[in-house]
C-alpha cells in the first residue's frame, strides 16, 4: 500500500470519526501512540513520524519512516443538578455514545543532510456529549441534548539541522473542524428575554464546518550526550465561523483554536533508561466562545452569539507531563508516564459546561514497542484518566432557578500503531 493511499484512507477515517473529549481540556494527551505511553511527552523526545505534531524540529532526529495508528477512546461523563427551583434536579448521563476511534498518520523523510520534510495528520481531541435525558428540559429544551466537536489537523513540516546537535522546524497547520448541537432550546428564547442574537441558529441545525490556518515553530538541541532540550510554539488557528450556530457561539459563531507553547527535556540516565518531561501552556482564555463566562449573559445582558456573548468560561491550563522508557531488549521498549492538567472549568461555570464537562486532570499511561518484520514496529499504549468532579455550588443562574450543577468525568483509551523505517 502506497503512502498516498494510506494518507487518503487516514483522512477519510479522520473526517468520519467522532472524537470525544480529549484530556487536557479539549486538547489531546498526545498525537502518537508512542508518546501516549509516556504521558504525552514529545517536545524534546521525537520518536516517530508524528513528531511534527508536537515539535517540528524533532523530525530532524527521526529516521525516514511512516507511522499509522488508531486509538480507542472511551469517556464517562455525567452531571448532577441539585437545589434547582425550576425542577431540574437529577443525575444525567452524557454517555449516549461511549466508544470513539481516533486515527493518526505520520511521515518523515530526510531530503538532504540538513533538511527533513514531513507530514502529520491527526485529530485534536474534541468534545462530545449526548444526554438522552435532557438536563435542560426543565427550562424549555426538548429532545436529546449535547454537542459534538471534531478537529482535524493536516500539518506538512520542514526541519533544518543547524549543526549535528541542533535543529529548528516549522509546520503549517491546516485545520478542519465540524460541530453540531441539539436540545438547547432553552438558550434560544426564554419567555420575553432575548437569550440569543439569532434564536434560530442555536440548536438542532445539523453539522456545520469551518477551516483555518496556523503555524507551529520548534527547536531541539542536544546539550550533552545525555541531555536534550526542546521548545515549541503553536499559533492560534484562525477559523471560519460556524454560521449555522451563529446564535450560540460568541462573535456570530466564532470558534478559533487556541495558542499553546511549551518546553521539554529528555535525559538518558543509562544506555537503556530515558526520562522525559514537558510543560505546556494552553491559552483557552484568548478564545471568546470558550473563555467568556455565562455571566456575560445573565449579568451583563450580552446574548449568545453577540460580540461579547457568553461561552464556557474556561481558563488557561498548564499541563505537566512526565515519562520514562526502558529498552528491555533490542526488540522491546517499555514505557510509562503521568500527565497532570490544570482545571479549565471554574466551579461557578459548571451549568453551561454540562455540555462540555472537560474536568479531568490526572492521567496514568503505559506503553510498549516491539520490533517486528525487519524494519517494522508495533506499538501499544493504554491511558487511564482518573475520575474528577467539579462541584458547582450556586452555579445555576437565578433566572434558571438557581442551584448547583456538578460535573464528573473519567476516561480510558487504548492505542495501537504500526511504523516502519525505509530507505529510498
Amino acid at each position: 500500500m502506497t503512502f498516498a493511499r494510506l494518507s487518503t484512507l487516514s483522512i477519510i477515517a479522520l473526517f468520519s470519526s467522532s472524537p470525544a473529549f480529549a484530556t487536557d481540556g479539549y486538547f489531546a494527551l498526545s498525537y502518537s501512540v508512542k508518546s501516549q505511553g509516556m504521558g504525552g511527552v514529545g517536545i524534546a523526545l521525537p520518536q516517530d513520524g508524528l513528531a511534527a505534531a508536537t515539535n517540528p524540529a524533532g523530525s530532524a532526529f527521526v529516521e525516514d519512516r511512516a507511522d499509522v495508528g488508531l486509538t480507542w477512546f472511551s469517556p464517562d461523563r455525567h452531571a448532577t443538578i441539585t437545589g434547582n427551583g425550576a425542577g431540574a434536579d437529577g443525575t444525567y448521563s452524557g454517555n449516549g455514545k461511549r466508544n470513539f476511534y481516533i486515527p493518526e498518520l505520520g511521515y518523515v523523510r530526510q531530503v538532504s543532510p540538513s533538511t527533513t520534510v514531513g507530514l502529520a495528520i491527526y485529530a485534536n481531541g474534541g468534545m462530545n456529549t449526548e444526554y438522552n435525558d435532557n438536563p435542560y428540559a426543565a427550562f424549555g429544551s426538548t429532545g436529546k441534548a449535547g454537542v459534538n466537536l471534531e478537529q482535524l489537523f493536516i500539518s506538512p513540516s520542514l526541519a533544518y539541522r543547524l549543526n549535528e546537535h541542533h535543529a529548528v522546524g516549522i509546520a503549517l497547520n491546516f485545520a478542519y473542524q465540524k460541530f453540531s448541537a441539539q436540545g438547547l432550546g432553552a438558550f434560544a428564547q426564554t419567555g420575553a428575554q432575548q437569550v440569543s442574537v439569532a434564536p434560530d441558529n442555536v440548536t438542532n441545525q445539523g453539522n456545520d464546518s469551518s477551516t483555518g490556518w496556523g503555524v507551529r515553530l520548534g527547536w531541539t538541541g542536544q546539550i550533552t550526550p545525555e541531555l536534550t532540550l526542546g521548545a515549541a510554539w503553536t499559533s492560534k488557528t484562525n477559523m471560519g465561523n460556524f454560521d449555522k450556530y451563529r446564535g450560540l457561539f460568541a462573535g456570530n459563531g466564532g470558534f478559533d483554536i487556541p495558542e499553546s507553547y511549551g518546553l521539554g527535556l529528555a535525559y538518558k540516565l543509562t544506555p537503556v533508561w530515558t526520562v522525559a518531561a514537558d510543560v505546556t501552556e494552553i491559552k483557552y482564555s484568548d478564545i471568546d466562545s470558550v473563555a467568556n463566562p455565562l455571566s456575560n449573559l445573565t449579568v451583563q445582558g450580552n446574548p449568545l452569539g453577540s460580540a461579547n456573548g457568553p461561552g464556557f468560561g474556561w481558563r488557561d491550563v498548564t499541563v505537566y507531563k512526565l515519562g520514562v522508557s526502558y529498552d528491555y531488549s533490542p526488540d522491546l521498549t517499555l514505557r510509562a508516564g503521568y500527565n497532570h492538567s490544570g482545571q479549565p472549568i471554574p466551579a461557578d461555570q459548571t451549568f453551561f459546561n454540562i455540555l462540555a464537562p472537560g474536568v479531568v486532570q490526572d492521567h496514568l499511561t503505559v506503553g510498549a514497542t516491539w520490533k517486528v518484520f525487519g524494519n517494522g514496529e508495533l506499538s501499544l499504549a493504554y491511558a487511564h484518566v482518573f475520575e474528577e468532579t467539579v462541584n458547582g455550588s450556586n452555579s445555576i443562574p437565578a433566572n434558571f432557578g438557581g442551584g448547583n450543577a456538578n460535573l464528573t468525568m473519567s476516561e480510558d483509551s487504548l492505542g495501537v500503531a504500526y511504523g516502519w523505517k525505509f530507505q529510498l
